[in-house]
Formats: C-alpha cells, structure tokens, sequence
C-alpha cells in the first residue's frame, strides 16, 4: 500500500508519517473551509437572482451552523468506529452531492434543505473533530502544535477560495463558482483515500513522542449503538464544570467568528459601499493573519497555561469587535480590524483541545470535544440568524458586532475558572 511505503521511506530520514497525516487533514479542511465560508460571497447574487431576504439565506445558513455542530460528537463515534478514511470519504461524498443538487435550485427550501440541512450534516461528519482526533490519536507530543496547523486551515481556505470565488461570482456568476469548489473537493477526497490511514499502528509506528517500548493497548472495541456513545460520553462529561466552562466559551467562539464575520461581513461591507472582491480580500487578509496566529497559538499552548491564553484571545476579540462600528470602514480602520481579529480568529483552538484532552484523557477527547464543538456551532447559527434578523429588522448588523463583542469579554473573564492544567509534555525524540 503506498501508506506503508510512505511510512518506510519517511522513516528512514526520521520522519513520521504523523505529518502526512497533518498534511492530508490540512488539505481536507482547507477545501471544506471553502465549502463552509463560500455562501457569504453568494448572499448578495442569491437575493439578486431569486429576491429571498437576508432573514431567508441566514436561516439556511443557520441551520447548516447548528447540524454542522451537533454532528461533532457523534462524528467522533463515527470516526472511532469505522475510521478516518472511510468517514471522511462519505462526508466528502454527501457535501459534493449537495452542492450539485443546489445549482439547480429556484425555491428557498431548496436552500433550507440542501445547503442547510445535508451540507451541515455532510461538513460536521469531520469538521475540527477529525484534527483532534488525529492530534491526540498520532501525537504524544506536540498536540497543540498540530491542532494549531490543522485549524490554520480554515484561515488558508479563505485565503485561497474567497476572492477566487468573489471574482468568479462577479465575472461567472455563483453556479460557476460553486462547480470550481466541487472539483476541490474531488481533489481533496484523492488524498484521502491514497494517504489517510486510522492509527499509527496501521503503519508499523508508534504516536509521535511516544518513546516506550510496551505493547501499545488495544483500543476498546464499542458494541454500543453511535448514538448511545455520543449521548454517553456527554452525560459523564456533562458532570464536570470544566466541561460546561470550554461549551460555553467555545458558544462564544462560534457566535464571533464563522455565525457572524464570515457570513456577514461581505454583506455588511456592501452596506457601507466596500465591494464584494474588496470585501472578500478583507476576508483573505483576516486569514493570511489567522494563519501565523493560530499555529503560533498551537506553539505557545504547549507550552504556558492555556487558560491564559484563551483569556487573552476572547478579550482581544472582544474589543475588535467592539472597534469595527467606529473604524468608520476606512482602509486603515478595517486594516487595524483585520490584524487584531485576524490573529486570534481561531486561536482559541488549540488551547481548547488541549484542555480538553487534559480533562477527560486522549481516548475520549475526540468525543468530549465533539460536544464541545457542538457549542461552538450552536452560537454560530445563533449569531448567523440573529445577524440576518438585525439587518432584517433594524437595518444595520452593527447590533450584532456589539453583543458579538460584550460576549467575548465575558468568555475571558469565565475561562479563568478552569483548574490549572498539568505540566508541559515531554520533548520528541523525531522531528
């Protein structure tokens, strides 16, 4: 199998194939960014060609947020049960699936239906739960690292897709646009299937770091139903407070990031007179930044005490949210926005993995966190809807920016409860 001969040869100059496997979950959720932040460039050509509200699209996109959580925790069954690969490729397969059906879509519950309901169950079959799953599954050391990588893939994905796709929207139109992400999908589904693999011991190795000689345990065998697991698993967790503490932040979380600046951004730029491209690159900008910030964020919780740094994060968030209404939406006023928020976009998950896995051990932090992530999309559908309604009702999303921001202030302040994390991991032995 060509896994088997990647790992040989990789082996062979000290290199594990741990970071194929950062590598293939990079690609993948780089691409399903694209997938997940796309509909923010289509709002605008969506109410133009069909007259649906901004109320009407954000429900849709509402509903996809909230599926796209509450599939976390029992993605992780999922991926536990029948593997990364073979999860993965079906979750490929059914957003591709959506996003064909849609291009043919003329009423609103088309929209509902497809990009709401099957492309939210579709992209949370793996969504940040496959990177946490891999970080605690091939890595003794070096987690948050990794998940810092792996998240800086969302960042990657604006980058790469949303000016791509504001400039083939305005020169093509969206249909034209949501093709090109279909055939990255494709793409990123060829990886998978030619390099994932479940466990380290599929390919002769040991996790990264991990220098023991025993017989690594064999991982537990679940007879129980997905579902009995998943709802399981969040009946102990939900038993402990550090649990309700990382749920309610990383609600937070969601509700000031994908709910709110990446679906309602470009159209609020609009209201002020930025155009579409323009505000797309603002989005780009915001990623080049959430880029360096979220690997950084992944060096620095593996080594200083990750409640800290999630306080800094969502206070800094806070106030730049806070800021945007009165940067009056000049080149330099949303050039200070886009650094200060880019930085710390989605910096908040590697120290939440980590605490995480801290808290309720590396075999069950992929499940615990899928719970976790739940909440996380509960606030973005929150915010997604409530942002619409806003625009909607009052005319303005600036409401939305401003109860975006006095949340995040609150999350700095809660996180500071969480109990002291244990002492930095061990150094690795191969690089």
């Amino acid at each position: 199998m060509i896994s088997n001969w990647l790992a040989a040869t990789l082996g062979r100059r000290n290199i594990h194939y741990g970071w194929v496997m950062v590598g293939v979950t990079f690609l993948t959720a780089l691409i399903s960014a694209g997938t997940v932040g796309a509909p923010g460039v289509f709002i605008v050509p969506l109410q133009q060609e069909f007259g649906w509200s901004t109320a009407e699209i954000s429900s849709a996109l509402s509903i996809r947020f909230i599926l796209f959580g509450l599939m976390a925790p029992f993605a992780a069954a999922l991926l536990n049960r029948y593997g990364l690969r073979n999860v993965t490729l079906t979750a490929q397969l059914i957003v591709v699936s959506a996003l064909v059906a849609s291009l043919g879509m003329t009423q609103v519950w088309q929209l509902v239906a497809l990009w709401g309901v099957v492309i939210g169950i579709g992209t949370g079959m793996t969504a940040l739960v496959l990177g946490a799953t891999i970080a605690t599954r091939w890595f003794a050391a070096r987690r948050g690292l990794v998940v810092g990588i792996m998240t800086a893939s969302v960042a990657t994905g604006q980058l790469v897709f949303l000016p791509l796709l504001a400039s083939l929207t305005e020169r093509y139109g969206w249909r034209l646009a949501l093709g090109f992400v279909c055939i990255a999908l494709c793409v990123s589904a060829l990886a998978v299937l030619l390099a994932m693999r479940d466990r380290p011991s599929d390919v002769g190795l040991r996790p990264f770091g991990d220098e023991g000689t025993a017989p690594l345990p064999v991982p537990p065998v679940s007879h129980g139903s997905i579902t009995g697991v998943a709802l399981g698993t969040l009946r102990d967790a939900s038993k402990s407070s550090a649990f309700w503490i990382l749920f309610a932040t990383f609600f937070v979380c969601g509700a000031s990031t994908n709910g709110l600046v990446q679906v309602h951004l470009i159209p609020m730029c609009l209201d002020f007179g930025i155009p579409q491209v323009q505000a797309a690159s603002l989005l780009a900008a915001m990623g080049i930044f959430d880029f360096f910030g979220t690997i950084m964020s992944g060096w620095l919780s593996d080594r200083y005490d990750n409640r800290y740094l999630l306080f800094w994060y969502y206070g800094l968030r806070g106030l730049s949210l806070i800021f945007l209404p009165f940067s009056d939406f000049s080149f330099y006023g949303l050039s200070i926005f886009a650094m200060f928020y880019g930085l710390d976009w989605i910096a908040t998950v590697p120290p939440t993995v980590r605490l995480t896995a801290q808290k309720f051990g590396p075999e069950r932090a992929n499940l615990v966190f899928g719970w976790i992530f739940a909440g996380h999309q509960l606030g973005a559908g929150t915010a997604a809807f409530g942002a619409g309604f806003s625009r909607t009702v009052y005319q303005s999303y600036l409401p939305a920016f401003f109860i975006a921001g006095a949340l995040c202030v609150f999350a700095s302040l809660i996180v500071l409860a969480l109990s002291r994390q244990p002492k930095a991991e061990p150094k690795p032995a191969m690089a």
